[in-house]
Formats: structure tokens, C-alpha cells, sequence
């Protein structure tokens, strides 16, 4: 059977264009791309045409239209541009969830896979977190938490897995700094010591088990702080 070939309109050309632009680096975040005229004449078509493909670029997060100021360059991914506007539509408790379930396929998958050095990091960000909690720094203490978070992602050897989380890594960290408290409760949980544990030992229901665990709790501090929205 012979298929349709796809014939791509002007706008959905310039769009692809655009977007090479952006994903190669040429164009940089934070960067004002250039003027229309220079960007109709480059391309050799009409303002209108230009202006279709930016708005869909700007729907998605690549590019923002700032009024009397130009277009700028926001993200150069689109899988991040995407789950980012995604993920900040959401409340704090559904990204507390997606974190249960990242965070904890991430952990079976590390205590299957982890290497030896991913170990001696997780153990160095597991001691800076013990660290800022004791000094009741939750700055200190988001930071070393999110890089510990990462690492142990990274340890479960999945690429797809790992390119998922960082692309929604801020928002993570900020459902980290929605929840931090330093009080007893939470400081069981704040340093991570069985969790680093469970994965050194190759403990996948340790490590999931303390996953829910903190998880659990988070959701009850944002629940409780009114952040469930």
C-alpha cells in the first residue's frame, strides 16, 4: 500500500528551522532571537507565516514573546519546555506523586545497578545532607538533596529515566523546598541514611519502603501548609 507523502505547511517549515536553531545552540537561552524583517528575509516569507510558527514555538515554551521588548529564547528543549509548563500547571501533591513514582523505580533500579562509585557519591551528598540538617541550613540541604536525588537516578542506569527527571529537576526542587522542615519528624527522613543504606545493601523493598515513606510525609506538610492545590 502506498502512503500519503506528509506535505508540511510554510509555517510548520519555518517552525522546524526555528526550532534547529534553538535545539543546536546557536540560538542561546535567554538570547533575543533576531528581528522579524532580518527573520522574513533569511526565510523569504511573510510576516504573517513568521509570526504562526513563533506563537506555536512560544505555545510550547521554546520561545517568549515579551511586549515592545522582542522574542526571546526560553528553553532548547522541547521535551523540557513541555513537561515543564506541564508540570507547573500541576498542584504540589500531583507532583509529590509523580515523585513517588520516579523516585521510586529510580531506587530498585540503583539497587540493582549501582556501581561502586555511584555508592561513594550517593554516600558524599547523603553526608552533606546530614550535615545541613544538623545546621538547620535548608538552603544547604535542598541543594544537597536534589543532588543526591539526581545521583541516584543516574545509578539506575537508565538513560530515558534520567533525561526524564532532569528535565522536570526544577520543579522537583521545588516541591522539595515546599515541604522542607526541619523538625524531628522530617530529620528521620532529611539525611537519607537508610535510603544510601538500602541501596548499598542492594535492598530494593528498603529502598522503595523509604521512598513512600518520606513521600507520605511530604504530602502531609503540603496538605498541611495548603499547598494541595
Amino acid at each position: 500500500m502506498v502512503e500519503k507523502i506528509e506535505r508540511k505547511s510554510l509555517a510548520e517549515q519555518v517552525y522546524e528551522q526555528i526550532k534547529a536553531e534553538i535545539t543546536s545552540g546557536a540560538w542561546k537561552i535567554g538570547e533575543r532571537i533576531p528581528k522579524e524583517a532580518d527573520l522574513m528575509t533569511q526565510f523569504g516569507i511573510s510576516r504573517n507565516t513568521l509570526r504562526e510558527a513563533i506563537r506555536a514555538l512560544a505555545h510550547i515554551g521554546l520561545l517568549e514573546t515579551k511586549q515592545g521588548d522582542g522574542t526571546f529564547v526560553r528553553n532548547n528543549s522541547e521535551l523540557h519546555a513541555i513537561l515543564q509548563k506541564r508540570v507547573r500547571e500541576s498542584s504540589v501533591q500531583e507532583i509529590l506523586e509523580m515523585r513517588h513514582a520516579l523516585d521510586r523505580e529510580a531506587v530498585i533500579l540503583a539497587c540493582e545497578r549501582r556501581t561502586g562509585e555511584d555508592l561513594k557519591t550517593l554516600k558524599k551528598y547523603q553526608q552533606l545532607c546530614y550535615l545541613a540538617t544538623k545546621n538547620n541550613d535548608v538552603t544547604a540541604f535542598i541543594k544537597a538533596d536534589s543532588a543526591l536525588h539526581l545521583t541516584i537516578v543516574k545509578a539506575a542506569h537508565n538513560d530515558l529515566l534520567l533525561d526524564m527527571y532532569v528535565n522536570i529537576l526544577e520543579e522537583i526542587q521545588f516541591s522539595i523546598t515546599s515541604t522542607t522542615e526541619m523538625n524531628p519528624a522530617v530529620n528521620k527522613h532529611n539525611g537519607h541514611e537508610t535510603l544510601v543504606s538500602a541501596i548499598e545493601k542492594h535492598d530494593k523493598e528498603g529502598a522503595a519502603h523509604e521512598v513512600t515513606e518520606y513521600i507520605t510525609l511530604f504530602k502531609q506538610i503540603a496538605a498541611k501548609n495548603g499547598d494541595n492545590k
